[in-house]
């Protein structure tokens, strides 16, 4: 099967969501003290080697462009990240194909570390998935821009291109009026920013008959 074409069988979890949460989790585990913000004596030893530090730190090294995507600080950190790569990702890798998704993913996580360092220049490292689930909402967005989500506060329902709009649009306030807030505000931007192109390029479309 072309892993650049659609799914035949839609899936729950789908192979490269599946693997990303077990990874994620796995790496979490690993390196986290799971109800306390301290690291593990694993973490301890491999963070510093793997977490997003500036180019001018003296601490970068080219594969955390990657692998900053893998360390989360803390529970509540992985499980909103995990939790909307399932949502929103399973129908995105469904439509189209494994090896895509899997592209778009790294390529949103690497624009995202690029951007977040030309804005942010210096600071503290980088870590989390949040750069490259944001360019997997935008893709949400832009295929299936008519489907509704359900907010949780407040409990209404939107249309996904409203949600993702919306989202945009917070961030990028946030990242202007509150700078050293400690979230990667330009991260997420560059994330959203990075999938536009990408699916632009790609020149993909949305499905004709969605639900």
């Amino acid at each position: 099967m072309d892993n650049y074409s659609p799914q035949t069988q839609f899936s729950v979890f789908p192979p490269v969501i599946k693997n990303l949460l077990i990874l994620n989790g796995i790496i979490f585990l690993a390196t986290k003290s799971l109800f306390s913000p301290a690291w593990t004596p694993l973490g301890e030893v491999i963070a510093p080697y793997l977490a997003l530090y500036p180019i001018g730190s003296g601490n970068f090294f080219p594969w955390q462009l990657v692998s900053y995507m893998f360390l989360h600080a803390n529970f509540g950190h992985i499980f909103f990240n995990l939790f909307a790569l399932w949502i929103f990702g399973q129908a995105i890798e469904n439509l189209w194909g494994s090896k895509r998704f899997l592209i778009y993913y790294i390529l949103t996580g690497v624009g995202a570390a690029l951007i977040h360092m030309f804005i942010s220049g210096t600071g503290a490292p980088t870590i989390g998935a949040s750069g490259a689930v944001y360019g997997i909402l935008l893709a949400f967005g832009m295929m299936f821009p008519d489907r509704y989500i359900m907010l949780l506060i407040p409990p209404v329902p939107i249309k996904a291109k409203y949600f993702v709009i919306g989202y945009g649009l917070l961030e990028l306030y946030s990242g202007l009026t509150r700078p050293d807030s400690g979230v990667a505000h330009f991260a997420h931007l560059g994330g959203i920013a990075v999938g536009y192109v990408l699916i632009k390029y790609w020149k993909l479309k949305k499905p004709e008959n969605y639900i």
